[in-house]
């Protein structure tokens, strides 16, 4: 994945403001390289809720602005707050689902430490997960 630092910046603060609990949300990209962020709504919150469900109007809005930019949803992300950014099984069982967002690469936001962690995956269908590069450009 190649992201410029803003908006790799915009993806984080995303992260950090709703921790404790985990944000998501799709990147849109062109020609391999990240153009666009959409926040999407977690309907997945609380004190004891772990992980994130994409809901409400924020995913086919944000679907819909993603094919505006002439761009794909290339990248998944979300954070995980309590745990290293590595998908959880719950993810690889999201990730594997050919009805979901089968081929999109997995950005995770670790928020658990002293600094956010940032790392990306890809899961195919049969579970197994390879890491990927994340290319920070400058703007």
């Amino acid at each position: 994945m190649r992201i410029p630092r803003s908006l790799l910046d915009q993806v984080v603060a995303h992260a950090l403001r709703d921790a404790p609990d985990e944000c998501c949300g799709l990147l849109a990209v062109r020609d391999d390289i990240v153009v666009g962020v959409h926040e999407l709504e977690n309907v997945l919150q609380g004190p004891k809720v772990f992980g994130f469900e994409l809901g409400g109007r924020s995913y086919p809005r944000a679907m819909l602005a993603i094919d505006d930019e002439d761009a794909e949803a290339g990248v998944l992300y979300h954070s995980h707050t309590r745990s290293a950014p590595y998908p959880s099984q719950t993810d690889i069982n999201f990730g594997r689902d050919p009805q979901r967002l089968p081929g999109v690469e997995w950005l995770i936001i670790g928020t658990k430490g002293a600094e956010p962690e940032v790392r990306s995956y890809l899961i195919a269908e049969d579970g197994e997960v390879t890491e990927v590069a994340v290319d920070v450009l400058d703007d």
